[in-house]
């Protein structure tokens, strides 16, 4: 048996505060409140909302007042970003947002780091002028925000709140880029296999053959995000898992909208292509009953053995997913 074995290994939620087909940003917060709520209640470790951009779906862009507001409601399990996309913003105004916030709710609050813009490249440069500089910057960005963290700043400039702090740093990523740059920092690494499966094997190995020990983490840490919708059938959960099919299709050709109900014959939808290349993109997405989506789990723990799973479930009726993260969990620490 693995020594990943359900329950002695942290299980987490990632959720993009997901706008739904009818309803509105107001509704997708109440509906992101609901869960980690539900969450913490449900032995899950954290909860990571992700940052993004111009998405009509996506309703976490503000991310920092997000993760407030649902530190606010709960009140014991860790909160953070899955990830901020450092590359959009000074490392000083995150520091003093993050600070901020872990001084809110101390020893609860994470800063996951992403390298993409999380948008299109025009809605970028709105964010961030010089944007092919800032990604260039990534690692000295990241280096910089620790001296923030720390007890003296960053070339005499201090973030107030946030020196002292030590706000705990992920590194987030889809390649091997951000896995190679977490291994020489002696960083915690998050890997983003739930939409980039192929290079999953590749980062974690290079990660964790490469890790260096820092004041932080004395061995390397590795989680991997995957999607997982579970229903009393595997009919009912492959016909939940239309809307995120039905989302991502519209992702690709260019016209993002929100969430959509399920749908009964997505193949009258897409093309023979499109679902070859979205099956592919979600090719870690555990979809079934209980039992299927165990079994299937656990056949990936045993072969890339995270250190923890963190789980995105794009799921329509805000009932029907916290009933999947439910049996989920059932499994989980049963």
């Amino acid at each position: 048996m693995s020594k990943n074995k359900f329950g002695q290994v942290p299980l987490s939620i990632l959720d993009l505060a997901t706008i739904r087909e009818g309803f509105n940003e107001a509704d997708a917060f109440v509906n992101s409140k609901n869960l980690i709520q539900f969450a913490e209640q449900h032995k899950f470790y954290r909860y990571w909302v992700a940052e993004h951009h111009g998405i009509s779906g996506v309703a976490s862009s503000a991310t920092a007042v997000l993760i407030g507001y649902l530190a606010g409601h709960t009140k014991s399990i860790r909160v953070g970003s899955g990830g901020i996309m450092l590359p959009n913003h000074s490392p000083l105004i995150i520091a003093e947002q993050f600070g901020t916030l872990a001084t809110m709710y101390p020893d609860r609050i994470d800063l996951g780091l992403g390298r993409a813009p999380g948008t299109d490249f025009k809605t970028a440069r709105a964010l961030r002028r010089d944007v092919h500089g800032a990604v260039e910057e990534f690692p000295n960005s990241v280096l910089e925000l620790q001296d923030y963290f720390s007890d003296y700043g960053h070339d005499g400039i201090i973030a107030i709140p946030g020196r002292g702090l030590g706000v705990p740093l992920y590194l987030l990523g889809s390649s091997t880029y951000s896995a190679k740059l977490a291994a020489k920092l002696g960083l915690p690494f998050a890997f983003a296999s739930h939409f980039a499966p192929d290079e999953l094997g590749n980062a974690l190995e290079l990660y964790r053959s490469r890790f260096e020990p820092s004041d932080i983490l004395a061995e390397p840490y590795a989680m991997v995000t995957v999607n997982a919708i579970i229903a009393d059938t595997d009919e009912e959960a492959n016909y939940l898992a239309t809307s995120g099919y039905l989302s991502f299709l519209q992702l690709t050709r260019g016209a993002p909208t929100p969430l959509p109900k399920p749908i009964n014959n997505i193949d009258q939808v897409w093309t023979d292509y499109e679902k070859r290349a979205l099956k592919h993109q979600l090719k870690y997405a555990f979809i079934g009953t209980q039992q299927k989506v165990t079994t299937d789990l656990q056949n990936f723990m045993d072969i890339y053995e995270p250190d923890e799973l963190i789980v995105a479930s794009n799921i329509y009726d805000p009932a029907l997913k916290q009933k999947s993260y439910q049996l989920l969990a059932e499994s989980w620490f049963t």
